[in-house]
């Protein structure tokens, strides 16, 4: 997988429990006394670049990340700013909250929830622990373009067709050109094309 331009780099964050000793003691005290239980945290407001791999380094220094999940749009794949990660244990899950909570990350403040055991959904993790590939853009166009239309879609763009067309053969006209369109152009009411561009 390339690396996102748009990703920035790690290392460059401040690492919170190294920084803060409050912190660094909590999180040594819960991994001393692990629950058995995991625990699972919404992050909203996620700011560009700080996908899958960023966010599973940063959040590694707390503790075990087991899975996390970007939520991203299905048809391109840009990150919809929120996302789930789960630790391998609920205490650290609750320091990793109260932590980063209102945290100032690339100018976002990050929201940072305890979702409570019995709230997370089974579909919750669908998807989880990828690596995202990007679908290319002139993918997206094709498939786009190449879509089946409707009946009154068809009509529509013939309806566009036909107006640009009225429109371009006013400009000639005012400019004292005269162009026959009827060879070369589109029926009023249906679009068919001259057998030229066939």
């Amino acid at each position: 997988m390339d690396v996102d331009p748009k990703a920035f780099d790690v290392a460059k964050l401040p690492t919170i429990a190294k920084d803060d000793a409050t912190v660094k003691k909590k999180l040594e005290e819960a991994k001393k006394k692990p629950t058995g239980d995991r625990g699972v945290l919404f992050l909203g407001r996620i700011p560009h670049g700080f996908y899958e791999e960023q966010m599973k380094a940063y959040f590694s220094q707390f503790g075990n990340v087991t899975r996390l999940r970007v939520s991203r749009n299905k048809k391109t794949g840009q990150s919809k700013h929120y996302g789930f990660i789960e630790f391998d244990s609920s205490s650290v899950a609750k320091i990793v909250a109260d932590t980063m909570d209102n945290y100032l990350l690339h100018g976002h403040l990050l929201q940072c929830k305890l979702i409570p055991k019995e709230e997370v959904h089974p579909e919750l993790w669908i998807g989880a622990n990828r690596k995202w590939r990007a679908v290319p853009a002139d993918q997206l166009t094709r498939a786009k373009h190449n879509k089946k239309r409707e009946e009154e879609d068809r009509e529509n763009i013939a309806k566009r067709l036909v107006k640009r067309q009225n429109q371009r053969k006013r400009k000639l006209e005012q400019l004292g050109i005269k162009y026959d369109f009827e060879a070369v152009g589109y029926v009023s009411h249906h679009l068919i094309p001259c057998p030229i561009f066939l």
